[in-house]
């Protein structure tokens, strides 16, 4: 067993992976800067930081001997309200990281690398990078490619509910489908042809549980199985009997379109989903149900909408003057 730093593990993917890691009776603590929350309820050892802050951050990372590497600026729209920022968080910290830590890495890259690419893509596939959020991955993949202690998973679109404790996130095409077919009884589908690999989060948990102390190095897909946007809206009618699908040709703004093989993954750690997109939307079907999701439109779902405020003050782009400044220019991330 490990002493086992997750970095940014108060969020959506970490509340998954701590839990995991406990049950497999790793010793946990969190650093984490609660941009989406005010308080840490969960009963694991946890440090209040910013990856920005070396020297916080430092006496962590001699205290641990596994790093697990969560922290981010995520999402297309989240890391174009402020380029230098999302460099600082995504790429910086991550340089900075495998400067100063020289035991194992676990790090969470994501599919969208690829972009816009036809066939089955594999981790030798070229990349595309449509999004100053992919760019800052990929980057931060090659600053961790030379390093023998580190591996990468690039995660398809994520779904589902990680834990009890964890912000879900909206704005993940299963979960935000679901919700609206369910409470609204309508949903809208741009294009609808585009391809994405989806995988539950908690699925994330197991393979880093079952990597953490492995010498598994290098870059790994994770996906449980590839669908076009307009399949999972026809999936939720499977749920939802009277949903109205609309669809259209005008394509929405994300050109992203990619499918992806895991079978390195498979071959390498025997990473096998447990989940499928129907466990996420009978998930979010529940919660839904017991009122607990009423109000999809608030921004504390969406890390754009979240972030927004926050990240631009220029009222000639947001329309109204903001008079705070921004949480994550003047507080720990």
């Amino acid at each position: 067993m490990s002493k086992v730093l997750v970095v940014g593990g108060a969020g959506y993917v970490g509340g998954g992976i701590t839990d995991r890691l406990t049950a497999a009776g790793h010793i946990v603590r969190v650093y984490d800067g609660l941009i989406y929350e005010d308080i840490f309820l969960k009963p694991i050892d946890f440090a209040y930081g910013d990856v920005r802050d070396q020297r916080a951050l430092k006496p962590h990372l001699d205290w641990a001997e596994v790093v697990v590497w969560l922290a981010a600026l995520v999402g297309d729209g989240a890391c174009s309200h402020d380029p230098t920022l999302t460099r600082e968080i995504n790429v910086d910290s991550v340089r900075w990281l495998a400067e100063n830590f020289d035991g194992r890495i676990v790090f969470m890259s994501t599919s969208s690398v690829y972009g816009a690419r036809d066939g089955i893509l594999t981790e030798e596939s070229p990349t595309n990078p449509l999004s100053l959020y992919a760019v800052t991955k990929l980057e931060a993949e090659d600053v961790l490619s030379a390093a023998s202690n580190a591996i990468i998973f690039r995660l398809g679109t994520l779904f589902g509910l990680g834990d009890s404790y964890s912000r879900i996130r909206m704005d993940l095409v299963v979960n935000t489908l679901t919700v609206k077919a369910f409470l609204y009884g309508r949903v809208n589908v741009f294009g609808g042809n585009q391809f994405r690999p989806l995988l539950h989060v908690k699925d994330v948990a197991e393979a880093v549980a079952a990597t953490v102390d492995t010498q598994d190095a290098g870059v790994f897909n994770l996906h449980a199985v590839n669908m076009m946007i307009v399949e999972i809206a026809e999936l939720i009618q499977e749920y939802v009997p009277k949903l109205i699908v609309h669809k259209t040709e005008v394509q929405f703004q994300d050109a992203r379109n990619y499918s992806v093989s895991s079978d390195k993954a498979k071959r390498a750690f025997g990473f096998a989903p447990h989940y499928m997109p129907e466990d996420g939307i009978l998930e979010i079907k529940r919660l839904v149900e017991q009122g607990r999701i009423r109000d999809i439109s608030s921004p504390r779902f969406s890390n754009t909408d979240f972030l927004r405020p926050m990240l631009i003050t220029d009222k000639t782009v947001l329309g109204f003057e903001v008079t705070s400044p921004s949480k994550l220019r003047t507080q720990p991330w």
